[in-house]
């Protein structure tokens, strides 16, 4: 698996989706199958447009932010949704854009900053995410955060009308310890 350690941490940002050129970009990501066959926005809605996601950045719910690589050109996005800041949780959701950028190491820094933003400056007290069965580039994230097991939603997620489990996992605030588990 890749190591933390073998890119710069401080060459990667999250940008907010201020520009109508990036939440285009973002919502052309979201809308294409390899991406949004993992997600579900509520509703059975899957693909989101542009109108939609300027709909939830205009929502408190919602927290996301296009990564970049080390030119700061943006790769993907990642969101923390069903922000509650009463209860003190989200949900974490992620989407790899760029696929020229898989298993570098990427999305994993993306679901660290992510956490440090909901641990350290939303003050959450647990992010929860879940994951298809079969998507195992995703499972790799959640293993590699300590992310606990929580539960199984069977035979709830359709991919070309075969339905897949959903592994449900979350991650406490006592418990991110970063990159690295330190």
């Amino acid at each position: 698996m890749y190591s933390p350690d073998s890119m710069s941490f401080n060459s990667m940002q999250l940008l907010p989706l201020t520009s109508p050129e990036l939440i285009d970009l973002a919502a052309g990501w979201l809308s294409e199958k390899r991406n949004y066959q993992w997600l579900d926005f509520g509703n059975g809605v899957q693909k989101l447009d542009s109108l939609a996601l300027k709909i939830m950045l205009r929502k408190d719910a919602h927290l996301i932010r296009a990564f970049t690589d080390e030119g700061n050109r943006p790769i993907g996005v990642v969101g923390l949704s069903s922000i509650d800041r009463k209860f003190k949780t989200a949900s974490l959701w992620i989407a790899l854009g760029e696929k020229q950028y898989s298993k570098k190491g990427y999305a994993l820094l993306a679901v660290h900053m992510a956490l440090e933003l909901a641990f350290k400056e939303l003050g959450l007290a647990a992010v929860n995410v879940w994951a298809v069965e079969c998507n195992h580039a995703s499972l790799r994230i959640m293993k590699y955060f300590d992310f606990k097991p929580i539960g199984r939603q069977r035979k709830c997620h359709y991919i070309d009308d075969r339905a897949y489990d959903r592994l449900w996992f979350d991650l406490l605030s006592s418990e991110f310890k970063g990159l690295n588990n330190d």
